[in-house]
């Protein structure tokens, strides 16, 4: 048995989305693909725009088997943390042959090649990179001009460097250094428009999720979607449309101008990311707030763009606290495996992983706290706390009854 893995958020699952399970199918050969995917908060500071079954159904009714889901800690985290918890999950899995993920220079070589030099820090590239920083670059550019030195024969690593799908395969790769993982990387060059677009695309290119969720805040209306997304993924939204989502960070609003009035007297550096400059600067600037978005635009500088803002607000509205990540750092990241959602023919590949996983699988939350540590369950009990904070969001927004988690069925599909 050949198994794929794949990190995603399918925020919505779009054609490239579909594109991506296709071609990487084709290309190992596997039997099954295996996601993990985000929950009902993203690795950009955002809340998704539907909820987490809802995104797992439309993944496998495109060529998913099984859906497991990233817990909260990483699925909200930094690349470096998203790709760390990912790959821990899969590699306790132990039936995952491959990840593969997109990426905009589609050549696993060069990410490897560059993985390896960030995970080694060799004395070359640690010299070159304090030295730039002292020259006053930022990070990024001085990281670039390090790896080039390590390797003189390339003509630099700024444009890699700046495409969001290569700095997330590169992740992946050191995440499964780190490990001395056994998984091998697989990479899909990007077919679609780029990452960052925000328009729908007209020239037969796969549009961007960024450019779906913006058509869809902008236009209110599910039709803007027709031919950027399979149709059975489509038809799931539209079954939950104005039902169980769209949420945008607008929604968000109210909930987090609370959470930063409640604790002006204490700041804000106890959650992960947030430094006593950036505490300081939200508390100076916290009586300008209007809204969600508006206050990450207000508070962002050049050196923290408006996603770094954007995901640590989210920490300290999810309070996702530094030495709660520590604790869980030392479960090895992921210490049990959450199904949300399979495929029936997929019966063979969940037995294949009860024999094999060293982490228990849950398919019934009321099961978990038999089956976890007490640390362990308390990392679960984060992921329910932030799913039932959504769902109060759904219920705001849409005048529809919360949804326990404890009372959600895992999907099951033919």
């Amino acid at each position: 048995m050949r198994v794929n893995g794949i990190i995603a958020e399918y925020n919505p699952f779009h054609n490239g989305h579909k594109y991506h399970l296709e071609t990487l199918k084709k290309k190992t050969g596997a039997d099954y693909t295996v996601i993990v995917m985000s929950g009902n908060f993203t690795q950009r500071g955002t809340p998704a725009l539907f909820p987490k079954h809802e995104r797992a159904h439309m993944a496998l009714l495109n060529g998913a088997d099984l859906v497991l889901e990233l817990p909260l800690y990483y699925s909200c985290g930094s690349a470096e943390y998203f790709s760390k918890g990912a790959v821990a999950l899969f590699d306790k899995l132990g039936i995952i042959n491959y990840i593969g993920f997109g990426s905009e220079v589609g050549n696993i070589q060069d990410l490897m090649a560059i993985a390896k030099i960030l995970q080694a820090e060799p004395p070359l590239y640690q010299s070159v990179l304090k030295k730039k920083l002292r020259e006053g670059l930022t990070y990024p550019q001085a990281r670039s001009l390090a790896l080039s030195a390590c390797f003189p024969e390339s003509d630099g690593f700024e444009s890699l460097l700046a495409s969001p799908n290569n700095i997330l395969g590169i992740e992946y790769c050191r995440a499964l250094l780190s490990r001395t993982s056994s998984i091998e990387p697989v990479t899909i060059k990007r077919n679609g428009a780029d990452y960052h677009a925000s328009f729908l695309t007209t020239n037969g290119r796969h549009s961007s999720a960024l450019a779906l969720r913006t058509a869809l805040f902008e236009d209110d209306n599910l039709s803007s979607c027709d031919g950027h997304m399979p149709d059975s993924a489509l038809s799931v939204l539209s079954e939950h449309w104005k039902k169980r989502g769209p949420v945008f960070e607008t929604d968000l609003s109210h909930l987090l101008h609370y959470k930063l009035l409640s604790e002006t007297a204490k700041g804000f550096t106890d959650y992960v990311d947030v430094s006593s400059e950036l505490s300081d600067r939200i508390l100076r600037k916290l009586p300008e707030y209007l809204s969600f978005p508006q206050f990450c635009n207000l508070i962002k500088t050049r050196e923290m763009t408006y996603t770094r803002i954007s995901r640590c607000l989210l920490h300290i509205l999810l309070d996702i606290k530094k030495t709660s990540l520590s604790e869980y750092i030392a479960l090895d990241y992921v210490p049990y495996a959450r199904i949300l959602g399979f495929r029936k023919t997929a019966v063979p590949l969940l037995h294949e992983i009860k024999q094999h996983s060293s982490i228990p699988l849950i398919s019934k939350l009321a099961d978990a706290s038999s089956l976890l540590s007490e640390k362990a369950y308390r990392m679960l009990l984060d992921d329910i706390r932030a799913a039932h904070l959504y769902e109060t969001i759904l219920t705001d927004k849409y005048s529809i009854p919360v949804k326990n988690e404890f009372s959600k069925e895992i999907l099951m599909i033919p």
